[in-house]
């Protein structure tokens, strides 16, 4: 289960009452009553704006989404102003659209959550005058789920029979510190009157049995002086014990009948949600080969001048034309071929194709297809840490500084200077820019290979425009991902909230000229409607900017490219002191040290690490006797086979890592731990497509005749540990391909009459070449028969599936009990699931 919030805004909250009228609130999202995230706080307002999205994967089972504004006080406990609770049953209700609901009042009696599980058991008892009376034996033996209270939970059941006469009440132990508490405690009730032994039927008594209820309240035990806190009741009537006398079940813990009081509609102000929510029934992963295998299939389209079968035919490119906003299909598909690692081929072909049908190089990638829809989802999962480390730090400074940068002329306050103003803003965008430029050798791999696409597709459609293979990658990186970062930071996971209106602005005027910076336009001024911003633009208006951004945009679309000297210029990527010793491999494959040892020195001293000077670019690795001398060595990038740590045990040295080429490796000692890992990155970064990149290699050296990691005498021993530098880069992704092929299983559903249309389309376009098919000319249809042919077999797998989905109800419903621990009594859900069943059930007869 997942869902994807937005909480607005918020109207007519009633005023403090005192003076001060206004009101600092804040807004919570809760699964029952446990709070799963909080909006910033909106100091003095009634009508807060809150305009804060949030997405979660749902853990567990629950009853009420729910919604509370607490009004703030930092010297007391903040207080609860009014709250919304929507059922579970009813979130489809309000699914993807946005609504005002009234607030409803909070009361501690009605705040319940957590189910108890009851065993009840009627008995005939002989008395010792010989008697028979009828006690009833309840016994509570645990519940789930109950709510934290105050950050505590010491739950007691307190266990009472309800009717004529009737008031006794027992209790269970305290069970402390527990949510889920085990009591397993019987207790006893007098139903019925003795009656003489020769009557054994209930007659009579059977009527005062079914006037009588069991009540279970739930109390968490508290050490405050207003005592006891309530966390729900159960009322069970004795009737559901029947003939047999015997009743267990499990229940969901209820309010009190008099635990809310009803308000007037809006009396407490009211909340704007949208609220989306999404519930999966995830099969076995071999009832989703059909349409996975169909799906994966859209990866493999060779992207070439040659006849083959176009990608618009593929199961994915057609999900995309059926949707009605390509965002829905564009998140299940990345995820989707993220997982099985094929996102690259697939979305260099559906690139390829969208390239090829632009006119004008101008437009590439500027509206919103299913291709920037899924590259920019892509970015947002690949690149997610990425942009933490490239923009947070400065971001982070920004909001805290609060220094003021507007330079518009009509907003400047009266204590404002333009000039300090303006000086402010050019530093701020001098440090994200330099951040940005400078960041090229972190960007995740996964990231590069698509961008070299790009880069490739578009200079081979407009081969007359040098600066479209730069254009057709800044219109990704620079303005749907860094620029929206820096104008939204709390949207990319930069910042936990929206930045205050004063901050807001400065992001504002740095995220529009950071995307002016790289968009490599020809007339900067030109893209400014503002004249403010045409003039602070000046300041940036020199070569050295224009010359980072296509040294950047170089970096990060060549990752792919075998040979990394394809770039023109070389790219100085990092240089610095550290120590070195080279181990050479001879032609049989022994190993032996070169280095120039000192006489009588340990063969493996300090002073057999001699400090060099090393340089990185995008062509070489290169090492000197001091910075600025000739190279004494340089390795060619595709030279480099790994990079990885030198464990400490190998020199009894920190910090140490390896570089090892086909005839020797260097070992490495840096300064410092920080610089030994971006060392460690750099290198693996620029070497990682090498082709003949190792997959294992020996974490320790090779030292008195044996590897001290593996124990192996051979020195050419192949490596004992998995590479590390092999994996893309920063890619940290929990996927279930089976739940993302059951979401676009659902997309396909939900758009079958589409599939329907797109088929005839297919069917129209190859008989007729005329005014009849304008009414298909909404899809894109590149070779009718092949599109067909994947139709027919899309519709297949998406019916067979919904045929397996209807069999599942049907089998749940037969086997399902009410009361069980999964639905328990009271499970309002699953009741309209059972009516939903029923009608169902009786329509189809």
């Amino acid at each position: 289960m997942t869902v994807c919030l937005s909480a607005g805004e918020a109207k007519n909250i009633p005023p403090y009452p005192g003076p001060n009228k206004m009101r600092d609130c804040y807004c919570t999202v809760n699964l029952d009553q446990e709070e799963v995230f909080r909006t910033k706080t909106i100091e003095k307002s009634l009508c807060p704006f809150y305009g804060e999205d949030f997405y979660c994967e749902i853990p567990r089972s629950f009853r009420h989404l729910s919604f509370y504004i607490f009004d703030r006080d930092v010297f007391r406990r903040d207080s609860s102003i009014g709250k919304v609770a929507v059922k579970k049953e009813d979130l489809q209700k309000y699914h993807g659209k946005d609504h005002w609901f009234p607030l409803q009042s909070v009361c501690a009696d009605s705040e319940v959550q957590g189910k108890v599980h009851l065993e009840l058991r009627l008995s005939e008892v002989i008395t010792d005058s010989g008697g028979v009376c009828h006690k009833l034996a309840t016994r509570v033996l645990e519940c789930q789920d109950l709510p934290i209270v105050n950050g505590q939970c010491d739950p007691y059941a307190a266990v009472s029979l309800l009717g004529p006469s009737r008031s006794e009440a027992k209790k269970t132990k305290v069970k402390r510190k527990t949510n889920n508490p085990q009591f397993d405690e019987v207790f006893f009730f007098e139903v019925t009157k003795p009656l003489s032994y020769t009557k054994r039927q209930f007659d009579v008594e059977e009527d005062d049995v079914d006037k009588l209820a069991l009540k279970v309240d739930l109390w968490n035990a508290s050490n405050l002086k207003f005592g006891d806190e309530f966390l729900g009741e159960v009322r069970v009537q004795l009737k559901v014990l029947g003939q047999s006398g015997v009743h267990d079940a499990w229940y969901f813990l209820q309010p009190r009948d008099n635990g809310h009081k009803s308000v007037k509609a809006d009396e407490l102000g009211s909340l704007r949600l949208n609220i989306v929510y999404t519930e999966d029934h995830v099969f076995p992963t071999e009832h989703y080969n059909p349409l996975r295998d169909l799906l994966l299939h859209s990866a493999h389209v060779e992207v070439s001048e040659v006849k083959a079968k176009p990608v618009s035919a593929s199961a994915a490119h057609i999900l995309g034309e059926a949707c009605r906003e390509k965002q829905e299909a564009a998140v299940p598909l990345v995820r989707l071929f993220l997982h099985y690692g094929k996102i690259v081929p697939f979305l260099s072909a559906i690139a390829h194709a969208e390239i090829n049908r632009t006119q004008d190089p101008n437009t590439i990638f500027r509206g919103n297809s299913l291709t920037s829809k899924c590259i920019d989802e892509t970015m947002k999962l690949a690149g997610m840490h990425y942009l933490r480390v490239t923009l947070k730090l400065i971001i982070d400074e920004i909001c805290a500084d609060h220094k003021p940068c507007e330079i518009d002329p009509v907003k400047l306050k009266e204590s404002e200077n333009l000039d300090t103003n303006r000086e402010n803003l050019r530093q701020y965008v001098d440090r994200i820019f330099n951040a940005i430029t400078s960041s090229g050798v972190s960007c995740p791999t996964v990231m590069c290979d698509i961008f070299f696409s790009l880069r490739e597709s578009a200079a081979s459609r407009f081969q007359v425009d040098p600066d479209v293979r730069y254009t057709a990658v800044s219109s990704f990186i620079f303005l749907r991902f860094f620029a929206p970062a820096i104008l939204s930071p709390s949207l990319f996971h930069l910042r936990p909230h929206h930045p205050d209106p004063c901050t807001s602005r400065t992001l504002t005027l740095i995220s529009k000229t950071i995307q002016t910076l790289g968009s490599l336009a020809k007339s900067k001024s030109a893209n400014f409607k503002e004249s403010y911003m045409a003039a602070f633009y000046d300041y940036f208006n020199e070569q050295k900017y224009a010359d980072a951004v296509k040294n950047f945009l170089d970096l990060i679309s060549s990752s792919a490219r075998w040979d990394q000297k394809s770039i023109e210029t070389p790219i100085m990527l990092k240089e610095g002191s550290v120590k070195l010793i080279i181990k050479r491999f001879d032609a049989k494959g022994s190993g032996r040290f070169m280095i120039k040892r000192a006489q009588g020195r340990n063969r493996f001293g300090l002073k057999n690490f001699k400090k060099r000077w090393f340089r990185l670019t995008n062509h070489e690795f290169t090492y000197h006797k001091t910075k600025g001398e000739g190279a004494l060595c340089s390795i060619p990038i595709e030279n480099i086979l790994a990079v990885e740590r030198l464990e400490e045990e190998s020199f009894k040295m920190k910090n140490m890592f390896q570089v090892i080429q086909p005839e020797r490796a260097l070992y490495i000692q840096a300064n410092n731990c920080v610089e030994a890992r971006d060392w460690i990155d750099i290198l693996t970064k620029v070497s990682q497509c090498n082709r003949k990149r190792l997959s294992t290699y020996h974490p320790s050296a090779y030292l008195n005749g044996h590897w001290l990691c593996c124990k192996l005498s051979a020195d050419a021993a192949p490596g004992c540990t998995p590479c590390t530098g092999g994996l893309p880069a920063n890619i940290q992704l929990d996927v279930d391909g089976d739940r993302e092929t059951e979401r676009i299983y659902s997309l396909y559903s939900t758009y079958m009459s589409k599939l329907v249309k797109m088929q005839e389309a297919c069917g129209s376009k190859s008989v007729y070449d005329g005014p009849e098919q304008e009414e298909y000319s909404t899809f894109v249809i590149d070779d009718p028969q092949e599109t067909y042919k994947t139709l027919r077999l899309v519709i297949s797998a998406v019916q067979t599936l919904e045929q397996q989905h209807m069999q599942y109800k049907r089998d749940k419903f037969r086997k399902t009990k009410y009361g069980s621990q999964e639905h328990p009594i009271g499970d309002q859900s699953f009741q309209c699931y059972i009516r939903q069943q029923s009608e169902s059930s009786t329509y189809s007869i």
